[in-house]
């Protein structure tokens, strides 16, 4: 049985004690909340994976985000996410392609899918023209209840159709998108019933892969920019 009602209850401890002493201090009972949330990623993978043979033999802890925070331009910020998160792919924790996002927060749970990738020019152009030349194959993906009564295409957008597209186009709203995701949330009594929800979220995350495919044959071509080699 896997256990979120702990993983919770370490989250909201550190929410209250968001420091490096009280962090190192409590390394075990971080440790335990961790494993739970590994064997929760573990029953992800290995029920999705019996329709999506992309993420077969993905190891939860390569997916997983860490804690820490980048503060070097933001000294004001807590060192520490109050959150457990991942991304389950065939990438593992890269945005592209499109796979299932988990994401364990006090107040704020949610699993997801799609592409939230506004750094990369490249795929937001796939994207709209993969829209623009399959308009009525995305609308046979939104428009069912099944879909929009569970998701809303969401993401950074702008408040304007992009030059050079058409203004008039059927899917106007979804061109001004830079991110294409969605989203389904859990309350946290929610999340006591860890059997349960298990279960709702692996249904959930089924539902959304007809829409990560979608974006997933846009971006075929899309190839991850190298990093630039660090100066010494």
């Amino acid at each position: 049985m896997i256990d979120i009602k702990l993983i919770l209850d370490f989250l909201n401890d550190l929410e209250n004690n968001n420091n490096r002493e009280w962090y190192h201090a409590h390394k075990s009972e971080r440790n335990l909340a961790m494993l739970e949330f590994e064997k929760l990623l573990q029953f992800l993978i290995d029920e999705l994976s019996l329709t999506d043979t992309t993420i077969i033999g993905l190891r939860p802890k390569d997916l997983i985000f860490r804690l820490n925070r980048d503060t070097r331009f933001s000294k004001n910020l807590p060192p520490y996410k109050t959150a457990f998160s991942a991304h389950i792919s065939s990438a593992g924790r890269f945005p592209i392609p499109a796979g299932y996002f988990i994401c364990i927060q006090p107040n704020n749970s949610f699993i997801g899918g799609g592409v939230f990738a506004t750094q990369f020019p490249q795929a937001i152009t796939l994207v709209r023209e993969h829209l623009i030349n399959n308009s009525v194959k995305f609308l046979n993906i939104i428009q069912p209840k099944e879909f929009y009564g569970n998701f809303e295409v969401l993401g950074v957008k702008l408040k304007n159709v992009p030059r050079g597209y058409d203004k008039e186009h059927i899917l106007a709203e979804y061109l001004k998108h830079k991110s294409w995701d969605i989203e389904y949330h859990f309350s946290d009594k929610e999340l006591e019933s860890s059997d349960i929800v298990c279960r709702t979220m692996v249904n959930k995350f089924k539902m959304m892969k007809v829409f990560n495919d979608f974006l997933n044959e846009a971006l075929v071509e899309f190839k991850m920019p190298e990093r630039k080699a660090q100066k010494k």
